[in-house]
């Protein structure tokens, strides 16, 4: 890796946010995933969760659509809904689905400062019951139009840039957020330059 190379990688994890996530639950597409991806890289999000309970697992994602975003991620995939919402509760304050019901709240609503976990469903059903059961609550996606739905991978970017939105007016991208350990952790992940060498 070239010192150029070097202190690009490291201006990336200057800015990534270890208290945003998205989860992705049961989604068939890997084109969609990867679109996910590639949104997420963008807004500094380095977790994220793939629950597939009642679809196989991925073996692979879409390579076009994420332009490699997968290799500069950590992907967290589940087979049960109970284990990822375990992991989820010891890195996150709040934990929200999207979903269209009474006690939904407008996107606009939500604190994305704290530690947030943002759970997408399905291309399909949406968020399942049994996912909805374990949430913090509900949001959605400001609509005026006639379809009141939204491509996965469009709908997780929108959110997740109001994200990006109030974290950055918040100061969250002016300083490191990662903690010492997961800082050298990934630098060791991205093959960075050893400077004692």
């Amino acid at each position: 890796m070239t010192p150029e190379r070097n202190d690009r990688l490291t201006s990336v994890l200057n800015k990534r946010q270890p208290g945003l996530t998205v989860v992705l639950e049961n989604v068939f597409d890997p084109h969609n995933i990867s679109a996910v991806m590639r949104t997420c890289d963008a807004v500094g999000i380095q977790d994220i969760y793939i629950l597939n309970n009642k679809i196989p697992p991925h073996k692979k994602w879409g390579a076009k659509s994420s332009s490699s975003a997968a290799k500069w991620l950590t992907i967290h995939q589940f087979t049960d809904a109970n284990e990822c919402f375990v992991q989820l509760r010891k890195n996150y304050k709040k934990i929200y689905a999207t979903h269209l019901s009474s006690d939904a709240v407008s996107l606009h609503e939500l604190n994305l400062t704290e530690p947030v976990a943002l759970i997408f469903g399905n291309e399909h059903s949406g968020v399942s019951d049994e996912l909805l059961a374990m949430c913090d609550g509900n949001f959605i996606i400001p609509q005026v139009g006639i379809i009141k739905s939204l491509n996965i991978s469009v709908a997780c970017a929108v959110t997740v840039y109001e994200a990006f939105r109030q974290k950055q007016n918040a100061g969250h991208y002016n300083e490191l957020q990662l903690s010492p350990e997961r800082l050298k952790s990934l630098q060791t992940d991205w093959g960075f330059i050893d400077d004692a060498q």
